[in-house]
């Protein structure tokens, strides 16, 4: 069986969760690292958009096919197999919070100078979009309940690279379960086993397989 191409970029917390997905599925890809400054023609050509991840279908009937978007390729891993159940705790409100203002406020926080923004006032905004979960978080240690399942796997890449910005500055927040719940899942093997470091993919590279059973 020929694995799927996933195009990602180590450090993209679209990237993370898509790869986190896939790997809690089982499903072993070869990865190509992109140089986001340097995007190689085979994913332009795959995916005009150039961004990433991009999941390239290499068999079976959908031979070929392109998902493009991280949310689709976590839904299509875990159709495949989902071996913690998290498909069944998959929240969208949650979700497009995350993805929409959350994302807004994290963006213009991390880089006010990019966006010619104020990095306060966003970086306050963001805090109080987390204020739900923090709430949620006192119900069960993830946000699906008793252990980690979709939504938990789909925020979490954003709101570690939040909490990286300053990180002395989000430690003193009160948000002591939200902490806790980031910290869980930073220290997972699962998101070490994601991680590691690969050079930039270029044609003509030999294949890197990525995955559990690697």
């Amino acid at each position: 069986m020929t694995p799927p191409v996933l195009y990602s970029f180590r450090r993209c917390p679209y990237a993370m969760r898509a790869r986190m997905a896939l790997w809690a599925a089982g499903i072993t890809v070869e990865l190509r690292e992109v140089k986001l400054a340097a995007k190689p023609p085979a994913l332009l050509a795959a995916s005009p958009k150039g961004t990433v991840p991009v999941l390239v279908l290499a068999d079976g009937p959908n031979a070929g096919s392109v998902i493009q978007e991280s949310l689709d390729i976590m839904r299509w891993a875990l159709m495949q197999h989902d071996p913690e159940s998290w498909l069944a705790r998959e929240e969208p409100a949650l979700i497009t919070a995350n993805d929409g203002p959350f994302k807004h406020h994290l963006d213009r926080a991390k880089y006010p100078g990019r966006y010619g923004a104020e990095e306060t006032d966003h970086r306050a905004a963001a805090l109080a979009l987390l204020a739900p979960l923090e709430a949620r978080l006192c119900e069960a240690p993830f946000i699906g309940g008793a252990v980690r399942g979709f939504t938990d796997i789909a925020l979490f890449p954003f709101i570690r690279q939040f909490a990286a910005i300053e990180p002395a500055w989000f430690a003193d927040q009160p948000l002591s379960r939200l902490q806790g719940w980031l910290e869980s899942l930073a220290s997972s093997a699962l998101f070490a086993n994601v991680m590691p470091k690969f050079a930039p993919w270029q044609e003509g590279d030999a294949r890197v397989l990525f995955g559990p059973d690697e």
